[in-house]
């Protein structure tokens, strides 16, 4: 106990209500029916003086600023946000005494995880904030609550693995680069906020139960027919036997790759996966893996489409590569069509080494930065075939840079990698522009980074998935520079970049949905 003399009990009895200032701390004491209580005299939502709340007769007590209840007897919030800090009170002599001491940190901990739980499942963006702060004021890790979310929600995302946790890898990695208490705060905000924004109000879906022994054989084979029962058994059978991600990751970069599929995100996913993996531990690989499993069953097949049915014949015949370190041109690759650009490639191959063709296929997605037309991002009168904007454009690094982590870690996968992101310059080529808009090269590397930095941490969009695109472009060029790139495809990449970042985005196509619903019901028989 830790009692502190608050008033006089003549005051209180005076008034009903009365603040007493103890050390730092304002306490609302009230005389009610059930004795004298006591409660923060700030609102644990936004700070409104509580003194000035109403109370009735059965000690609840109302913040009249937002109509936040609590009952004053524990503190608990009636209308479902954050709990308020009661005190115990005695009475000795005609003067109120108040018992200030902080519950075992223990007990202040379990009590904001929980608090965030709740917040969790609400998808109250401002009270995860408060209730990290005050995990981590406990003298919890506030890194631990990102674990927890990936608990939380990976067996309620239907089709397994989203953006929310690729963003979190990066989120935790700028969390990681600074020592500035807010910048931190936002890393893991962001980063849980996202979860809950993929998950809030979801319904569970179970992941199979079975165990079978692991085969990378088997499990790629399962993944290929879309058995989710057959693959999750043997993830979970390796789990068993003792091996980890750093063991499945051939055979989960090799099933992400086996097709040019979900627009790239698959191997995006794996990469990111890793990361989460070897920042957070044990802890979340098991149900981090089993999202991205289901994720790899659910992903859509590109390569299966009109569009890129040339994949198959290229990846087919692909030759073997050259021993050249002399750098294509990267206008050789891009403002061709898909079936065009893969055979530029399978041309290219036999000449040079993997490493130079992927730099110039960069510097041609960078290019292609340079030259989006960004009207297709805005027009209403497209159809559903040419919904393409700026986040579309984005895979060309953050693909590229999965293909140059994943096919440098396992060559025999330089194929798949290359012609992949083939289908995307392709692809690209009809929504671009003849020439560039306005000069966007970099002349300060290291002040256009902090630039990036402040932009991405107070972003400003009400949609994750647009923030989460600004930090993974970010982080995908920095990666790529650092890693080593000629110097006019890094002047390029880090414009392409500039101007990504500097661009408005749509958020909203009211007109164009209208227009594509009117025409397609129209087709309809």
């Amino acid at each position: 106990m830790a009692w502190q003399k608050a008033m006089a009990l003549d005051r209180l009895e005076r008034g009903g209500r009365a603040v007493a200032k103890i050390g730092k701390r304002q306490i609302a004491l009230f005389r009610t029916g059930s004795g004298i209580l006591a409660c923060n005299n700030r609102c644990p939502h936004e700070g409104y003086p509580l003194r000035e709340g109403s109370l009735d007769g059965a000690c609840i007590l109302t913040c009249n600023w937002h109509n936040w209840k609590f009952d004053l007897k524990t503190g608990e919030n009636l209308t479902g946000g954050d709990a308020l800090r009661t005190y115990a009170t005695k009475v000795e002599a005609g003067e109120i005494w108040v018992d200030i001491v902080e519950p075992p940190a223990a007990e202040r901990q379990a009590k904001a995880l929980a608090s965030l739980r709740e917040a969790f499942d609400d998808e109250a963006y401002d009270r995860m904030a408060r209730e990290l702060a005050r995990y981590a004021k406990a003298g919890a890790d506030p890194v631990e609550a990102v674990a927890h979310a990936i608990s939380w929600s990976h067996d309620r995302l239907e089709f397994g693995t989203t953006h929310a946790y690729p963003a979190a890898a990066g989120w935790l990695r700028l969390h990681d680069e600074s020592n500035d208490p807010e910048m931190r705060l936002i890393c893991l905000l962001e980063a849980i906020g996202y979860m809950a924004d993929d998950a809030g109000g979801e319904e569970a879906y179970p992941y199979p139960q079975p165990v079978a022994d692991w085969s990378e054989a088997a499990f790629l084979a399962a993944i290929e027919a879309e058995d989710e029962a057959g693959a999750v058994a043997r993830v979970r059978g390796a789990l068993a036997a003792g091996l980890g991600f750093a063991d499945l990751e051939h055979a989960l970069s090799t099933a992400a790759l086996a097709h040019y599929q979900d627009f790239g995100h698959s191997l995006i996913y794996v990469v990111h996966t890793g990361r989460l993996v070897q920042r957070l531990g044990p802890a979340v690989e098991l149900p981090l893996l089993l999202a991205l499993v289901r994720s790899l069953i659910a992903a859509s097949r590109e390569d299966l489409i009109p569009e890129f049915r040339a994949y198959g014949g290229a990846i087919g015949a692909f030759p073997a590569f050259g021993g050249s370190d002399e750098l294509p041109e990267a206008a050789r690759f891009r403002g061709r069509s898909v079936k065009e650009t893969l055979s530029e490639v399978c041309a290219a191959a036999p000449k040079t080494g993997p490493e130079t063709l992927y730099r110039a296929l960069l510097g041609a997605a960078a290019q292609d930065m340079l030259l989006f037309d960004t009207s297709w991002g805005t027009r209403t009168d497209s159809s559903y075939t040419d919904n393409v904007g700026w986040l579309d454009f984005t895979h060309g690094f953050t693909f590229a840079n999965a293909v140059r982590q994943q096919c440098s870690r396992y060559p025999e996968l330089w194929p798949e990698g290359l012609l992949q992101i083939a289908c995307f310059t392709g692809r690209n080529a009809g929504y671009t522009a003849k020439d560039a808009s306005g000069d966007w090269h970099v002349r300060d590397r290291d002040a256009f980074y902090a630039d990036c930095i402040r932009r991405i941490a107070d972003h400003g969009e009400d949609r994750y998935i647009l923030a989460a695109h600004l930090l993974k472009t970010f982080l995908a060029v920095r990666e790529e520079v650092a890693a080593g790139l000629p110097a006019e495809i890094e002047s390029d990449v880090l414009a392409g970049l500039n101007r990504f970042l500097r661009s408005p985005i749509k958020r909203k196509h009211v007109r164009r949905t209208a227009h594509q619903a009117l025409a397609f019901v129209a087709e309809e028989d």
